[in-house]
């Protein structure tokens, strides 16, 4: 490892924020109501309007997102939802936290969503849902899925955690191919609010209670009550959680939805140049956008092939000596001590596969092209290297065989 830090230093992901987001904060924090309050409403319909559902509802995280959304749905103990394994543990989490059991399907190595072809067979009478993740930005098969859960009764609810701003068949990821979708705005996310999240669905019951339940369950929201001009007294029919917004964080969110198309394109621009440029190293495979599909590339993941030069996690540290930060690949939830089981490994073989060969570069609104550059040409480099110190060993290996004889 080297002694000395590069000069260069290239982070994996870097939130974009300017001037318009600092005035929204400053105005906000002027206000006085920094709480879940009038930017939070006016950030829920424009969002809504965004995606096109008729109905948004702003809280604390996508985790959370998910927990509502499985609430409401009306998932309790003993029932199983079917959810990818290649997926960040709050997928399984909020599952778990709605009294259900994951069950895992395994992915497309093509895609890394869900592969429709291996969902029927993990279907049981106790299986109430299918929560489907868009991968790093992906769209998954939702006509396929959505085909599926109709067939055996079942709801569909999207972890769309990453991938606002992506398109399927024409419709940006929100509606109409499930029940509920849930969004993320954390910092590694496009739109970046510090955290939140957003669940749309086109059903105005499902959003009432997924309203309420944020604030404990209060019939009356602060924001009514404030601007009741009679003496308003809610009350508490159900336990209810803490999973509200801040004004402060829809603020944000708002300037950041006005310039969401902008990164959106920035991002596919720089994400086509990995691509086109990649392409031509033989051991990498770069993403794949099928038929009918537009991804936001929220992340740029490549897979190393069997005969790289080089194994994936020498490669993320080769690259860090280097002052360029990567990451190992999406995380397989069933590997993780919670949800450890013998059986995953037998039917999870392309997840298994993917998890341990994939590999994230850094990819962000504001990374400079020479920033770019330097990143491909240092996977360039190394692979090189690593070639050459192979070449050079598996000869001296065949000289000692040779003079053996």
């Amino acid at each position: 490892m080297n002694a000395t830090m590069p000069a260069r230093q290239i982070p994996i992901a870097r939130p974009s924020f300017g001037a318009g987001e600092e005035k929204a904060v400053l105005e906000v924090l002027r206000s006085g109501w920094v709480t879940q309050g009038p930017r939070v409403a006016e950030f829920e319909r424009k969002f809504a309007e965004y995606v096109g559902a008729p109905h948004a509802v702003a809280v604390s995280s996508c985790t959370t997102a998910l927990h509502l959304a499985l609430l409401v749905a009306g998932i309790k103990p003993g029932d199983e939802v079917l959810c990818p394994s290649l997926s960040f543990i709050a997928t399984a989490n909020a599952i778990v936290h709605a009294g259900a059991t994951p069950v895992f399907v395994d992915i497309e190595e093509s895609t890394y969503n869900m592969d429709p072809k291996c969902i029927e067979g993990t279907i049981t009478p106790r299986t109430k849902a299918i929560l489907v993740v868009h991968q790093i930005g992906l769209p998954s098969a939702l006509t396929e899925i959505s085909e599926i859960a109709r067939r055996h009764g079942l709801l569909v609810i999207e972890d769309a955690a990453c991938a606002i701003g992506s398109e399927y068949y024409g419709q940006r990821i929100g509606l109409p191919y499930s029940s509920i979708a849930c969004f993320s705005f954390h910092p590694r996310k496009i739109l970046a609010t510090g955290d939140g999240g957003m669940v749309t669905t086109a059903d105005e019951e499902l959003a009432d209670r997924m309203r309420k339940l944020r604030q404990h369950a209060m019939t009356v929201s602060d924001l009514a009550r404030h601007r009741s001009s009679t003496v308003m007294v809610e009350s508490y029919d159900e336990v209810g959680y803490n999973y509200r917004m801040t004004d402060l964080q829809a603020a944000i969110g708002l300037v950041q939805l006005q310039r969401l198309d902008d990164m959106v394109a920035k991002r596919r621009r720089l994400a086509l140049n990995y691509s086109s440029r990649l392409s031509a190293l033989p051991w990498l495979v770069v993403p794949q956008e099928p038929a009918g599909c537009r991804s936001n590339f929220q992340s740029y993941m490549v897979r190393l092939r069997e005969d790289a030069p080089i194994v994936r996690d020498q490669l993320v540290q080769e690259l860090l000596n280097r002052g360029i930060c990567s990451r190992r690949g999406v995380m397989a939830i069933h590997r993780e001590s919670p949800y450890c089981a013998q059986e995953w490994d037998s039917r999870l073989a392309v997840t298994n596969r993917v998890t341990d060969t994939t590999i994230i570069l850094p990819l962000f609104h504001d990374m400079a092209a020479e920033d770019q550059d330097y990143v491909i040409e240092a996977l360039k480099d190394i692979a090189d290297r690593a070639g050459a110190q192979h070449g050079a060993f598996s000869g001296q290996i065949q000289s000692l065989l040779t003079s053996a004889l």
